[in-house]
């Protein structure tokens, strides 16, 4: 294939249709966010995956976990938990098993802040959406993100409580 590429043109043109979907949806709820909770989407993210753990096996996440659920650092990731506890949203405490292990709970201040924000975060999403299905380039991915509907989570999800 050369640069020229009929099929990497495709490729190229579809990756930033993709881009730009994600970018006004992120812009359109960081905005919502910010402006009724004070939360960004990444600390919104980080509240909502680390409200998902649960104390049976497997329930609490390493840091590279939530690195990756929130699609950030390991570094930034720690950063932005800092933040948090420092807002007294999180708490971290010593794994009872491995004196090695952290683990980071949302404390009962994250939960009610967390509640209070999901229909802010849900309606500012669904709000974003409607504006992008309204735009040609972007419907087919609009209605991809919709035919993935509730019931299917996404590999690397953390499991409800």
């Amino acid at each position: 294939m050369t640069a020229t590429d009929p099929a990497l043109t495709a490729l190229s043109n579809g990756w930033a249709a993709l881009y730009l979907l994600y970018g006004r949806i992120e812009t359109h709820i960081e905005r919502a966010l910010q402006a009724g909770h004070d939360l960004s989407v990444r600390e919104y993210s980080l509240l909502d995956v680390l409200s998902r753990q649960h104390d049976g096996e497997g329930g609490h996440l390493q840091m590279k976990q939530v690195a990756n659920a929130v699609v950030l650092s390991q570094s930034a990731t720690t950063r932005l938990v800092t933040r948090l506890q420092d807002r007294g949203l999180l708490s971290r405490y010593l794994c009872p098993t491995d004196r090695r292990g952290i683990y980071t709970d949302v404390t009962p201040a994250g939960l009610a802040l967390l509640a209070e924000a999901r229909p802010t975060n849900d309606a500012a999403l669904a709000e974003a959406l409607g504006d992008a299905a309204r735009n040609p380039e972007l419907a087919p991915l609009v209605a991809a993100v919709e035919a993935m509907g509730p019931a299917r989570p996404l590999p690397g999800a953390v499991p409800a409580r």
